[in-house]
């Protein structure tokens, strides 16, 4: 329940105060004075810090729908990257394209993103409170209250851009229709990973098959880990399987993709004459547990020598190289995003809940969720320029 009638009344409320809530804060204070922004973390934009491995990738050049889970085109015809681009030039931050279309800050460091936010939040003394957690929303008709565990709040207008499940069971109570979250760019658990902890991979293609059917390839960089397997590839299948809601499969690897398997049958026969233990064979080609991998699903002593190999023995060795197989048993923990959320139907094309008027949702809280690659973050930019345009 509601403690007291004693609240800090606001235009607009912003519960969240990641990508998408500080963008739409923004864009919001050229129509309102009055903006707070609530968020649980001791600091703006938190989460930024740790996107593109501590680089930020902000966006991609060749952003489009087919890198999401649905059809947003309505939604980046009012706010697109050339419009992120611009926004972030305008507030300071210099920034460059990779040769794959990302948009990284030329620092190559995330904090310039989060510093030239921020900078532009205190600029327009744009209210927030951190380390507050929301306990409570109540709708009413003139308006909201939003009860945290520090302070109570009233607003006219809420937008809620909030991560995925932050806040699922105070919007449940709201009666808005939601897809249940589920981790998605995050590494996968597989059988038999152990023996290949901490191997980094390039250059290699990675396969999903679902019911022995190749649902999705990508040719790219892998890390085994203790106990799964992680890597810019995996992340986009992992967001795959998150939308079917089931981490099962299997992955596919083909460690020479640039080779037939003819062609890699013929280095391997002609390695034979270096006459090594077979230990040792695939020194020079693979890093050592490789070859041990090789060796184990050959069923072959690595003690023996290299010139006693059968044609057979070296055509499984070559066929191993084409298709390294592990069986999906689960994500692994520390997901990027969430797949799920609020269903878009839900809301109308700024964003805002057609059962409530003047309740707005944005950022990873909705049901869209994008591939690596700048996608996520420019969804967020998206969402939270639109409603604060339009709130």
């Amino acid at each position: 329940m509601f403690k007291g009638e004693n609240m800090k009344d606001f235009d607009v409320i912003i519960i969240g105060g990641g990508a998408s809530g500080c963008i739409c804060a923004i864009f919001a204070k050229n129509k309102y004075k009055n903006i707070l922004i609530i968020d649980k973390q001791p600091k703006l934009a938190k989460k930024i810090l740790v996107t593109g491995n501590g680089r930020c990738n902000l966006t991609n050049i060749a952003t489009s729908s087919k890198y999401y889970n649905q059809n947003i085109d309505n939604y980046l015809k009012q706010f697109n990257v050339n419009d992120t681009l611009s926004f972030f030039n305008k507030i300071g931050l210099e920034y460059y394209f990779d040769n794959e279309g990302r948009v990284y800050p030329i620092s190559n460091s995330a904090k310039s993103v989060v510093e030239v936010i921020t900078n532009e939040i205190e600029k327009l003394q744009i209210n927030y409170q951190l380390n507050s957690e929301v306990k409570e929303i109540m709708c009413r008709k003139d308006g909201f209250i939003v009860e945290t565990d520090k302070t109570n709040f009233s607003s006219k207008k809420l937008v809620i851009a909030t991560g995925g499940n932050s806040l699922n069971n105070i919007i449940s109570c709201l009666g808005i229709k939601s897809k249940v979250n589920v981790p998605s760019l995050v590494s996968l658990k597989i059988n038999s990973s152990k023996n290949l902890a901490n191997i980094r991979l390039s250059n290699v293609k990675t396969s999903l098959i679902i019911n022995n059917k190749n649902v999705y390839s990508e040719l790219g960089e892998i890390l085994f880990r203790e106990n799964g397997i992680s890597g810019i590839c995996i992340f986009n299948i992992s967001a795959i399987l998150s939308r079917r809601h089931k981490f099962d499969g299997e992955l596919h690897i083909d460690l020479l993709p640039n080779y037939t398997e003819e062609e890699i049958y013929n280095k391997l026969l002609n390695r034979k004459k270096i006459n090594s233990p077979l230990n040792k064979f695939f020194d020079g080609m693979f890093a050592r547990q490789i070859g041990y991998e090789i060796l184990n699903r050959a069923k072959i002593d690595e003690n023996r020598l290299s010139n006693k190999l059968t044609n057979d023995e070296i055509k499984s060795f070559a066929n191993i190289i084409k298709n390294l197989n592990f069986k999906i048993k689960d994500c692994l923990e520390n997901n990027q995003v969430y797949s799920g959320g609020i269903i878009l139907s839900e809301l109308n094309q700024n964003l805002e809940c057609k059962k409530y008027k003047n309740l707005y949702f944005c950022g990873e809280v909705c049901d869209v969720d994008g591939m690596c690659g700048g996608y996520n973050l420019q969804w967020a930019w998206t969402s939270g320029a639109i409603i604060g345009q339009n709130i």
